[in-house]
């Protein structure tokens, strides 16, 4: 009886060994419930309002450097020669640089090169980096582009710089968007879409103000100087060490965790050296699969969101609509001050789409969400208000009177800005989450490349060879009908709202968007909760 007692209390230890090791992988789930402890005993600093605010800056500044650049005090005039062989000097960069109307279109959009080639990269990155130092990655590479622009000395210098520039819109405005989704409360997410896009019309409107200003009383290159200084801190606030640890993502933690499987060896999570030092080929071989699987995978979404008709469709009038808008910052304030004589334009452009932006793009998100945020709502009302818009705008430049023409052009603009929060919905959501990065990348991408990229330079070709900005406003102007017309055509799509579909249907983490891990280290806290916690 003693005998057998004491073989059976030999057993019971052994047996609970077992059990544990099977309940538990061994170091993963020690690991990944040391990190949610973590995570909830020290929350990060960056709570949904926080990032919401900071990803509202960062746009608002560069689109305000769009805006700078547009300026009459920063892009100026070119040097006039008379008969008599008399010629004025001219000003601005324009002038500095004697460019003609087409020159000038081109430097306005040399910042699509940079963000054709680097919003794929950041959207593909996304899935297994940590999205806030990605953004700190191309904030850095804006800040380093915009103080060339005011180096440059020629054309060609120039466009290579604003080229760079478009590397640091790509780097969060892919990532922006489907965060501010994610952790938006339902009831408001297209209002804070809109919040995030007004900052489009108010940074262009700020740069207009702002280029006239130091353009008139300085020199043009200070206003590309200034903003430099305005963007550093959120360009090195993507590198904070304290946070940074905060946000790895369950992307990297999932990958880590395949690691720790495929080899076999606990040591790749414990920090064993034997493992990192004696498998370095081993963690090669694997770095090469990944990056040809991100490849892969890349083209295989690629697939699915070209076969989206109704994600299709909403781009094809985001890219017309684009087109007019693109031409309109641009070229405005140079079209107001040769037709309506407007000697202080920038101030006039800047205020009328400071109110009509701020107005507009909130009205646009508060009444989608007030009729349902849906697919198909949000396809009327892109189709009624550009249509509306469309009117009011072109009626405005048949008149003579500059004061009719800017009662009806800001009632237009409007109506045009209420489509940046629906437009931007449908993006987001006919896609799964997995691939709102993607969506958003290639909408901007696709937008600029076939919109306001082509628009600028084209008009600039037709003002060339018309020589009257009336015409040349009214013919840019018509597009918009064909925008209207477009989404109209949406309304009749066999749409799915796609947001919560990936939690009914639990992807593999490491194929998942990574955008609201940057709140906390473990991403399932953060989806828990249906509204953020502030």
């Amino acid at each position: 009886m003693v005998n057998q007692e004491e073989e059976e209390k030999k057993k019971k230890p052994s047996e609970e060994v077992k059990t544990t090791s099977a309940e538990t992988p061994p170091m993963a789930s020690s690991s990944s419930s040391s990190a949610a402890s973590a995570s909830a005993a020290t929350p990060s600093w960056f709570t949904p309002k926080r990032l919401l605010v900071i990803f509202c800056i960062i746009n608002l500044i560069n689109y305000m450097d769009r805006g700078a650049i547009a300026s009459n005090g920063v892009n100026g005039s070119r040097r006039i020669c008379t008969e008599s062989g008399t010629c004025s000097s001219g000003s601005g960069i324009q002038g500095d640089f004697n460019l003609n109307n087409f020159e000038d279109g081109v430097i306005s959009s040399a910042f699509m090169v940079g963000l054709l080639l680097a919003s794929p990269i950041f959207a593909a990155l996304a899935k297994s980096l940590n999205p806030f130092r990605l953004i700190g990655v191309g904030l850095s590479v804006w800040t380093t582009a915009v103080v060339g622009s005011g180096l440059s000395f020629n054309f060609w210098s120039i466009t290579l710089c604003r080229m760079l520039v478009g590397v640091g819109e790509a780097s969060f405005i892919s990532l922006a968007a489907p965060f501010i989704d994610d952790n938006a409360p339902t009831a408001q997410k297209t209002a804070w879409l809109s919040i995030f896009y007004m900052c489009i019309p108010t940074g262009y409107a700020f740069g207009y103000v702002y280029g006239g200003l130091v353009g008139d009383h300085l020199n043009w290159r200070f206003a590309f100087f200034g903003e430099a200084i305005l963007m550093l801190p959120f360009a090195i606030l993507g590198f904070a060490p304290a946070d940074s640890q905060k946000a790895l993502t369950a992307a990297e933690t999932a990958v880590s965790q395949g690691q720790v499987g495929s080899n076999g060896k606990e040591g790749a999570f414990s920090g064993n050296e034997e493992f990192r030092d004696g498998s370095s080929q081993s963690f090669k071989l694997t770095a090469g699969g990944r990056m040809r699987n991100q490849f892969s995978r890349f083209g295989k979404d690629m697939k699915v969101l070209l076969a989206n008709k109704v994600y299709v469709v909403n781009i094809l009038g985001y890219i017309a609509y684009n087109f007019v808008l693109g031409a309109y910052s641009y070229w405005g304030p140079k079209a107001g001050y040769n037709i309506y004589n407007m000697t202080n334009a920038d101030m006039i452009f800047g205020g009328i789409t400071i109110v009509c932006g701020l107005l507009g793009t909130i009205m646009g998100g508060v009444i989608l969400d007030k009729m349902t945020n849906s697919i198909p709502n949000a396809f009327k009302l892109l189709a009624l208000t550009t249509f509306l818009g469309a009117i009011f705008c072109f009626v405005s430049f048949c008149f003579k009177s500059m004061y009719a023409f800017l009662a009806l052009f800001a009632i237009g603009e409007l109506f045009v800005f209420a489509t940046q929060g629906p437009v931007n919905f449908v993006c987001l959501h006919c896609v799964v989450p997995s691939m709102r990065p993607l969506s958003m990348a290639i909408s901007v991408v696709a937008i600029h490349i076939f919109g306001d990229v082509p628009s600028s330079p084209l008009v600039g070709i037709l003002q060339d060879n018309i020589n009257d900005w009336r015409k040349t406003s009214l013919i840019l102007t018509s597009i918009l009908f064909p925008a209207a017309a477009i989404w109209f055509g949406g309304i009749f799509l066999k749409s799915v709202d796609r947001f919560n579909e990936e939690s009914e249907n639990p992807a593999i983490p490491s194929e998942r968007s990574n955008t609201t891990p940057l709140l906390e280290g473990d991403a399932a806290e953060t989806k828990s909760s249906p509204e953020p916690s502030l």
